[in-house]
């Protein structure tokens, strides 16, 4: 006995493989960027000098100013690659409440670069002596830290995840609302082909109460039940559907035609061309 795999799973999964490596694709062929980032202390100038703790206090936050003030912008300028209206643009100042601490960061297109960037400007914030003469600033580490900003692997590993999971999941939605992915049109276009003008309900195989629905609707009909698949491939899917029928009598027959799901009808539309007077099609399934 073969398995056949529903076409709605198999469409389903190749459109979230695809948007799935489109997005990594985006993700992961994005330019490189990267963060350097130094760590600036304030400690005190003298043991006998200005009081350390006020002035730090007030004067700590003028930093984030001081750090894209143009003496300092143009400082860096050179190692950075960057005009200084343009590094303004990349440098972010942290200050860590009640410490005395301010983490200065800078972006740039390589490791190298981001790490001679942030030294540059943590330098010449150092030489602008901006809390002198109660306090002065020290880099807390001789080297800065670099961070890779992009590509982050594991985060466009995750946005591809959830995207393909999205795509697949709305694919299978649109599925179940327009069986076959082509709705009922084609096989009431295919039913009108065969001279057949009335509605038919057009059911989906892998709708769990399609046997229930096609159980009263050949009860209505009060014929004996005849299950046709159109082609030699939907045999197995026409048995399964036999056997859950009630057993009617009567003259004559109620036909459920079994077809693939599709646009292309013309199978579909050659078997009810040729059903007998007495036979009367009451519903279409979709397999």
């Amino acid at each position: 006995m073969r398995y056949r795999v529903p076409r709605t799973a198999v469409l389903s999964v190749a459109v979230a493989l695809v948007v799935g490596a489109l997005v990594l694709l985006v993700g992961l062929t994005r330019g490189a960027e990267y963060q350097g980032r130094v760590s600036l202390l304030a400690t005190p100038a003298a043991a006998d000098g200005a009081p350390y703790g006020e002035v730090v206090s007030l004067a700590l936050p003028a930093l984030v100013e001081l750090a894209r003030s143009p003496s300092v912008l143009q400082a860096a300028a050179p190692v950075s690659g960057h005009p200084p209206d343009e590094l303004a643009g990349q440098v972010s100042v942290e200050l860590v409440p009640a410490s005395g601490l301010a983490r200065l960061s800078v972006r740039a297109a390589t490791a190298e670069q981001a790490a001679a960037t942030a030294t540059a400007l943590g330098k010449a914030m150092i030489d602008a002596d901006l809390l002198a003469p109660a306090a002065k600033l020290r880099t807390l580490d001789p080297r800065p830290e670099v961070l890779t900003l992009a590509p982050d692997a594991p985060l466009v590993l995750g946005l591809a995840l959830v995207g393909a999971v999205a795509a697949g999941l709305a694919t299978a939605a649109a599925r179940r609302l327009t069986p076959g992915g082509a709705g009922p049109g084609p096989i009431r276009r295919a039913l009108a082909a065969a001279g057949i003008q009335r509605p038919v309900a057009v059911l989906h195989a892998e709708d769990p109460a399609a046997a229930d629905r096609l159980a009263v609707l050949c009860r209505a009909a009060g014929r004996p039940v005849r299950v046709l698949p159109v082609t030699p491939e939907l045999t197995e899917t026409a048995a399964k559907l036999a056997a859950g029928l009630p057993e009617e009598r009567g003259a004559g027959a109620s036909v459920v035609a079994v077809t693939a799901a599709g646009r292309q009808q013309t199978d579909l539309t050659a078997a009810v061309g040729v059903l007998p007077p007495g036979a009367v099609l009451v519903a279409v399934v979709l397999a």
